[in-house]
């Protein structure tokens, strides 16, 4: 007999209740219009450099289409290892203390449900990427946003952390630099934070894809500091720096236990990361640091012209201290964010992100991404300004 009753609703409850990406919502109605100036993806424009293609390309040509052990192949963690003890003078065992992923997404995720149990409370700060509220949701943990200020550039203290500070706090999440604000941190900044998470007895996380585009602090891992390193999970990727994107390739660094309890949500999720991003990424470490200081210098170039234009046509932006973001304050033109980005793209054809795409504390902001070339950034301030005139 059939039965004409409609089934029921078989989302679950907590997935049904997630936003859609704040970004990726507004980048589909913007691939939608023609003669657009972008400025909404974090994606560079550069491709990725030869010798890491052609890596792929020979690994293919000669059979590499298998599976590789679910930490990864151990020649890309030993070069990961390397690549972390150069830059932060951080020693991780290789065979066990490195795990590659898919990207820094998925190493995040992994992160995050290996540690929190239902009702911990993981404390991060916002304005942030658009992924750490979910992925803490997905885990039944707590998010405790913590907001930053334009009037501190952004970064984070002991002294903005402490007061959320419970019994129930567990994980202390930090990406600096930050999307989507380009904050960087003092040495100052990170060992008052560190000494918080000693005496609370605190797991920090920490996202440093965006660590080779700093420009010009200090570029200092939290991990690095006395007493965190058993304490932390270092993440990154090649995804930025390295312009490999499409690779997703990301890793995690940390203390064995760790590294074995995100390796079993690893192993039954995505198995192992792709073989022929595995093998690019190997050549990308050994042999890229000359493009990536090429890329960065172009990113800083764009940089000083972008915080320039913004504060020129009336929009207070503070100088990004990494990444490839300009977070100029558009609340003075009396719109919200979200009127503001809606504005500009339909009178202008200027592509941004509305701020409260990075939570509510983004409010009265913009994420312009500079990663796309300087002929284009100049010709969307030209149109910028001409909007924020006729307001």
């Amino acid at each position: 007999m059939n039965d004409s009753k409609s089934p029921r609703n078989f989302v679950a409850g907590h997935v049904r209740g997630m936003p859609r990406s704040g970004i990726r919502d507004f980048f589909d109605m913007v691939s939608t219009r023609e003669g657009v100036i972008s400025l909404s993806i974090g994606e560079p424009d550069f491709v990725t450099p030869w010798h890491i293609r052609e890596a792929a390309i020979y690994a293919l040509e000669h059979g590499a289409t298998s599976y590789t052990s679910n930490l990864g192949l151990l020649r890309l963690r030993k070069a990961i290892a390397a690549y972390v003890a150069r830059s932060h003078a951080l020693t991780y065992a290789p065979e066990s203390e490195v795990l590659i992923t898919v990207g820094v997404s998925e190493a995040l995720d992994l992160a995050i449900r290996a540690v929190v149990e239902p009702g911990d409370e993981v404390i991060y700060h916002e304005p942030c990427y658009v992924s750490y509220s979910p992925v803490i949701g997905l885990a039944f943990g707590k998010g405790v946003a913590v907001p930053t200020r334009q009037a501190d550039d952004f970064r984070l203290t002991r002294a903005d952390i402490e007061p959320v500070i419970t019994a129930k706090s567990k994980v202390l999440l930090l990406n600096f630099p930050t999307n989507p604000t380009g904050a960087v941190l003092t040495r100052e900044d990170l060992t008052g934070i560190a000494a918080l998470a000693c005496e609370h007895d605190l797991l920090v996380i920490t996202d440093e894809v965006y660590t080779e585009l700093t420009y010009d602090a200090e570029r200092l891992s939290i991990a690095a500091l006395p007493g965190m390193r058993e304490r932390t999970i270092y993440l990154n990727g090649l995804s930025k720096a390295w312009a490999m994107t499409g690779f997703r390739m990301g890793y995690a660094c940390a203390p064995p236990a760790l590294i074995e309890a995100m390796m079993k949500i690893h192993q039954y999720s995505m198995l192992c990361a792709p073989i022929l991003s595995q093998e690019a990424s190997v050549a990308a470490l050994k042999n890229g640091d000359a493009d990536v200081a090429e890329m960065r210098e172009a990113y800083r170039q764009r940089r000083h012209y972008i915080h320039a234009a913004l504060n020129d046509m009336g929009l207070p932006c503070h100088l990004p201290g990494g990444a490839f973001y300009a977070f100029p304050y558009i609340g003075g033109t009396g719109m919200n964010s979200r009127d503001f980005s809606m504005a500009l793209l339909e009178q202008e054809n200027v592509a941004c992100v509305p701020g409260t795409a990075f939570g509510s504390s983004g409010e009265g902001y913009l994420r312009c991404s500079y990663a796309t070339g300087l002929e284009e950034i100049k010709r969307a301030m030209e149109r910028m300004a001409r909007f924020v005139r006729s307001l």
